[in-house]
């Protein structure tokens, strides 16, 4: 645990984790004038005949905005622009970090839904892409779907594709391990904030038919009286025989239950209930629906956590820097469902031959394996980019890769030189 006083001493010393650095020299006239007046006007005038030439000679090929109206920091809840900006100025240098992206951190003062839709249409132009971060439920998937269908530039969502994305990860890796296949298993789903419903309609999105969601009030099923309309979207995506039982009636014969709803929900007796070789992923923070060890001695064939201190970390840091890296590299428009399940088999890939029910997922506590991982996921969202049409300019995969851990390289290098 972090000692209180001793982050905000750094925090303060700081003044914050981010700055703004200049690519160029600007130490001679023939500099001034290379890069501001005269010589700017050059790119200016051939974007202005090609807006996607901005690509070419401005940083919007490399940077990111990273939007958020406040409403839902991390597990703070509503705690208000400026208080959620230093985990903005945080995720901002987990993009750089780790997938060597410029991300821009974006607190903005309205929690207006059509406000921060209009903010981010009007920002456009100077960015590659947009992650919309820590923005209350059930807003924030209007706001992702208005913006994706209106912008220009991928539009991620962390809470919702970024956690889906790892969750799928972690489950095609049990799965292999239980020797079952993730379209013929059982799955529910407690829980749906972001990252439930992310789960649902990727997991959807691949041919799993038998998924039952619940929320506070059950089981979601087509013709539920009080159904908003995601939870309409959720229900006729799962539940096809609409039953109307409790947790622990639906959860009889599942294969995977997934826990993104509170504390000590998954008891002994409800685990008992599933089918052979129980797979649970119970993610909450700060506390579980069930501990490690404690479903362990349940009888869960494999725990997924969300905890860095335990064994196979549902961390989305697995996800986004290497999934917005391959959208950047390819100046993609969108992202869609096939850009997330190749990242997910990329990060499932990058556990290898050390794959066991205690190693589902990659550690990003390695610096080597981080880095490889993230490549491979840019490498692979990339290749689904170019095959599914968002890409706006075709590269080799392979390109993307070796590009990917340099950029890293170099950020690493720099820190080295801030520990120094």
């Amino acid at each position: 645990m972090a000692d209180k006083e001793k982050v905000l001493e750094l925090h303060k010393r700081h003044k914050g984790k981010i700055e703004t650095a200049s690519k160029v020299p600007l130490q001679t006239q023939e500099d001034l004038s290379t890069y501001y007046t005269p010589g700017v006007a050059y790119p200016c005038l051939e974007i202005k005949e090609d807006w996607l030439k901005a690509y070419d000679y401005t940083s919007k090929a490399n940077t990111i905005a990273i939007v958020t109206d406040g409403t839902r920091i991390l597990g703070l809840g509503n705690i208000g622009p400026e208080a959620g900006l230093p985990v903005m100025e945080g995720k901002a240098v987990l993009f750089k970090r780790f997938g060597g992206v410029d991300a821009v951190p974006l607190s903005i003062r309205t929690t207006n839904e059509d406000e921060i839709v209009k903010f981010v249409q009007q920002i456009e132009p100077t960015f590659g892409g947009i992650n919309i971060e820590d923005i209350e439920s059930p807003k924030s998937f209007y706001v992702v779907d208005r913006l994706a269908a209106s912008l220009n530039i991928p539009v991620f969502h962390d809470d919702q594709q970024g956690t889906a994305t790892v969750i799928l990860a972690g489950l095609l890796n049990a799965l292999k391990l239980a020797g079952k296949n993730i379209k013929n298993v059982k799955i529910v789903i407690n829980g749906t904030g972001s990252a439930g419903v992310g789960a649902v309609r990727l997991l959807s999105s691949i041919g799993v038919k038998r998924i039952y969601s619940f929320d506070s009030k059950g089981v979601i099923y087509e013709g539920r009286d009080d159904l908003t309309d995601i939870k309409a979207e959720i229900a006729a995506l799962t539940n096809a025989e609409k039953f109307k039982g409790t947790l622990e009636e639906v959860v009889v014969g599942a294969d995977v239950l997934i826990g993104l709803s509170g504390k000590g929900h998954f008891g002994k007796e409800l685990i008992s209930k599933m089918n052979e070789k129980p797979i649970i992923f119970a993610l909450t923070n700060p506390v579980p629906e069930v501990g490690y060890e404690e479903g362990k001695s349940y009888g869960a064939f494999i725990i997924g956590t969300g905890s860095s201190e335990l064994p196979n970390q549902i961390n989305n840091l697995l996800a986004f820097p290497g999934i917005m890296r391959g959208l950047l590299e390819t100046h993609a428009r969108k992202v869609n469902y096939e850009i997330l399940v190749a990242a997910a088999r990329a990060i499932a890939k990058g556990v290898g031959k050390k794959l066991s029910p205690d190693y589902i997922v990659p550690s990003m506590l390695d610096q080597k394996l981080a880095t490889k991982v993230t490549a491979s996921v840019a490498a692979a969202v990339a290749k689904a980019a170019i095959d599914t049409g968002v890409a706006r300019v075709k590269v080799d995969p392979a390109d993307v890769k070796a590009e990917t851990v340099s950029a890293i390289k170099k950020v690493i290098k720099a820190e080295r030189k801030l520990r120094d």
